[in-house]
């Protein structure tokens, strides 16, 4: 047993990206993960099953999703740094602790490895798991959303998950998928504190020392309501928390936007795959941009709209039917949502690769060439 920290020096690897989570939840301080097997992101738990003894950490495989859950709102409520780790029919059970969290404050971190879907569908890759990580559950989707898009990303988000579901006390998702989970790519490895990552520490929400509205305050950790003005009175302050902080949460990935005649907007893996096509689209002189959300939620609906106002032309590129174009439409709203030209290209449960993106946004920009030459000449 290695009671040290996991990482001390930096150092290059070569790993899967399922192997990269559990790393990067080491390096966070993550003392517990509660699970459930579910393809693709299988070797999240049994990588850390592996590695737990060696640094005192601990593991449990719950019945379901929904154990799994609520086992780790459990164990962050007696003070101890839990996360778990689901994909496809597993995050919808999992919305039910979310939630929870949601409601009573509790930093669940969940890392969802994306399968395709409904239902069981398959258990490969897809980007169909959006909608159900943003909003799912039967609240307001007061929840950190991130999209990463190598496995670099992978590493620092996930430590940004913890450190933000931590300092803000909102449940933080790390939305990955199955070629992610699945497949090797270098990573850099590091402390977070030497990076200067500020990670609390945990501290117990129940069983504190004192005798309650004597020696301390009384902790009301609810989730029930009895009328709905009492709802709307716990509600209210959460929101307004949420949107609060929502300026320094988001983040957001762009490049090529001064001159562009297209913006192509992706997320996630798939970003990675329009940024190499407008790079290769930019060496032969097609003026295209290129914008990725990081952060899902909170979306970054300013920085997409200052992109919109210099381009409203834009090629929407993901492995769903349109959930991240409604998360647009969504962000931008009003007037600039009727001045915008939204061209898409959905593949629900398909990868899309640069050589896609790049002769969709070859056919979107000489189409509107010969759409302008022909009212010239008209």
């Amino acid at each position: 047993m290695n009671n040290g920290k996991p990482i001390n020096e930096e150092r290059q690897v070569f790993m899967y990206g399922n192997e990269v989570v559990v790393w990067a939840a080491l390096a966070a301080g993550a003392e517990f993960l509660f699970g459930y097997p579910i393809t693709p992101q299988n070797e999240i738990m049994h990588y850390w099953s592996h590695l737990a003894p060696r640094y005192d950490r601990g593991f449990l495989q719950t019945e379901d999703e929904l154990s799994a859950g609520f086992a780790t709102l459990g164990g962050i409520m007696a003070g101890a740094c839990c996360f778990s780790a689901t994909s496809g029919p597993g995050t919808v059970l999992f919305q039910e602790p979310l939630s929870m969290a949601e409601m009573m404050r509790i930093p669940l971190v969940l890392i969802v490895q994306q399968r395709g879907g409904p239902s069981t569908a398959t258990v490969i890759y897809s980007q169909q798991e959006v909608f159900l990580t943003a909003f799912g559950g039967n609240g307001e989707g007061l929840r950190i959303v991130y999209s990463p898009g190598s496995h670099q990303e992978m590493y620092d988000l996930t430590i940004k998950a913890f450190a933000n579901a931590w300092e803000y006390r909102f449940p933080a998702l790390v939305l990955g998928d199955g070629y992610q989970a699945q497949m090797r790519e270098p990573v850099t490895l590091y402390d977070p504190p030497r990076r200067g990552i500020i990670l609390k520490p945990p501290s117990p929400l129940v069983g504190l020392e004192g005798v309650p509205g004597k020696e301390r305050e009384p902790a009301h950790w609810r989730n029930a309501f009895s009328v709905e003005e009492e709802l709307y009175d716990a509600l209210k302050p959460i929101i307004d928390d949420f949107h609060w902080a929502a300026p320094t949460l988001t983040q957001k990935e762009e490049g090529f936007i001064e001159d562009a005649e297209l913006i192509v907007v992706a997320h996630g893996i798939v970003g990675r795959s329009a940024e190499a096509a407008v790079r290769e689209l930019r060496k032969e002189g097609m003026p295209v941009g290129f914008f990725r959300p990081i952060t899902l939620r909170p979306f970054p609906d300013n920085d997409i709209k200052k992109v919109l106002h210099a381009c409203p032309r834009l090629l929407v590129a993901e492995s769903a039917q349109g959930q991240l174009a409604k998360l647009i439409r969504i962000a931008v709203g009003g007037e600039l949502e009727h001045s915008i030209e939204m061209y898409t290209y959905f593949r629900p449960g398909l990868g899309i690769t640069s050589e896609e993106i790049m002769r969709e946004a070859k056919s979107v920009i000489n189409r509107k060439r010969e759409e302008s030459l022909s009212a010239v000449l008209l």
